[in-house]
């Protein structure tokens, strides 16, 4: 009886042991890195630009926020050039991030750890630039690269606004911020502008200032306006921008928080709220006509917030209805609610970039006729 026991438990010993699992050690994964290189720089990769710039000896010159450079390889590595000027560049490989790079110094990079296959590489600017231009200074090829060629798109956005559509502050966790922090918090490639074109895939520019209005910047500051500063490649606006190729189909404008957030002080030109109200509209009727005379066919979307006691929504309704009623088609008023304004100085946060999303992507998937360009 012992010895049949014995020789159940052997074969089910025996049984097991070939039943195991061999153990499988997982294949190494290189990441992704970004480094300074003194490598010498292969041909130019064909690039594909979102956002307004001029072309200099360096590279490409840049001022309006959520510029952005993409081109496509293929090859194990990469090399990108980074010119003068203080900025944030978030760098994506195959639409993952690779690289934050804050600040970076002027010079050659080395986008390594690939594999073998065709590539897609972006550089976003998350930061915003008022004080002065940054430069990009394009994409190379590395080693063994081959260039393929780039990416290309057949929607097109133009987003117009302030600090909402910069996303000023929008990845901060406190609303309290020093102006250092704002800087270093604020992600236009994560903000509402940035999430809506991914939304249809569509190529777009930020054409936003912080701070700046239709007739009246934040708390009476001078500065350019809007109007005044949108027909620029730069903020000196030494040369007007021009580009045959960009036709967007779809304006997205949200305008008026900087105009009505705060009094009016002795010496402005307006003597009273009413006054203020109707040089507003006047205003932003003439701008929106402007944008739309080489397309009659666009769309325009304005959007507000419930900020200032329902006046910046209240005032964007009236121009609306005023567009409306002058002619104007494909004209709608979005208003946006329920923000949290978690970010830096009481504005939006990524999350609430996310809600205005939502909220104009309402009016835009009833309206597929935007992308069929006439």
């Amino acid at each position: 009886m012992k010895t049949i026991l014995g020789l159940v438990a052997a074969m089910l010993l025996s049984t097991s042991a070939i039943a195991a699992p061999p153990t499988v050690t997982p294949p190494t994964v290189t990441p992704t890195t970004v480094t300074p290189t003194t490598a010498k720089a292969g041909a130019p990769l064909p690039v594909h630009i979102g956002g307004r710039v001029e072309r200099t000896a360096d590279g490409y010159k840049r001022q309006w926020p959520g510029t952005y450079f993409e081109a496509a390889f293929r090859g194990r590595s990469a090399l990108l050039r980074i010119g003068q000027g203080d900025v944030i560049l978030r760098v994506s490989v195959d639409g993952a991030l690779a690289a934050k790079l804050v600040k970076p110094k002027p010079g050659l990079y080395r986008v390594a750890g690939l594999s073998k296959g065709p590539h897609t590489i972006r550089a976003d600017v998350a930061s915003e630039s008022q004080s002065a231009p940054t430069v990009f200074g394009g994409f190379y090829a590395g080693p063994e690269t081959r260039a393929l060629p780039a990416p290309t798109r057949t929607r097109q956005i133009d987003f117009i606004g302030d600090s909402h559509t910069v996303g000023y502050g929008n990845t901060s966790a406190r609303r309290d911020c020093t102006q250092a922090e704002v800087w270093a918090t604020t992600d236009t490639a994560q903000a509402m502008p940035a999430l809506t074109a991914r939304r249809y895939g569509a190529d777009y520019q930020v054409n936003a200032i912080s701070g700046r209005g239709i007739v009246r910047n934040y708390d009476g500051m001078t500065a350019d306006t809007m109007p005044t500063a949108y027909p620029f490649t730069l903020f000196d606006k030494a040369s007007r921008y021009a580009d045959p190729a960009w036709r967007p189909s779809l304006f997205v404008i949200a305008l008026g928080t900087n105009d009505f957030t705060t009094p009016l002080h002795p010496g402005e030109p307006w003597k009273t709220r009413d006054a203020l109200h109707a040089d507003y509209e006047q205003h932003y009727v003439d701008f929106v006509k402007r944008l739309r005379a080489r397309d009659r066919h666009a769309h325009v979307v304005l959007w507000a917030t419930d900020m200032a006691n329902g006046e910046i929504a209240s005032e964007v309704g009236k121009v609306a209805a005023r567009l409306k009623a002058e002619g104007e088609r494909n004209v709608a008023f979005v208003p946006v609610t329920g923000l949290a304004f978690t970010g830096c100085h009481a504005h939006p946060s990524t999350a609430d970039d996310a809600r205005i999303t939502t909220a104009l992507s309402t009016y835009i998937d009833a309206h597929p006729e935007i992308w069929m360009r006439k």
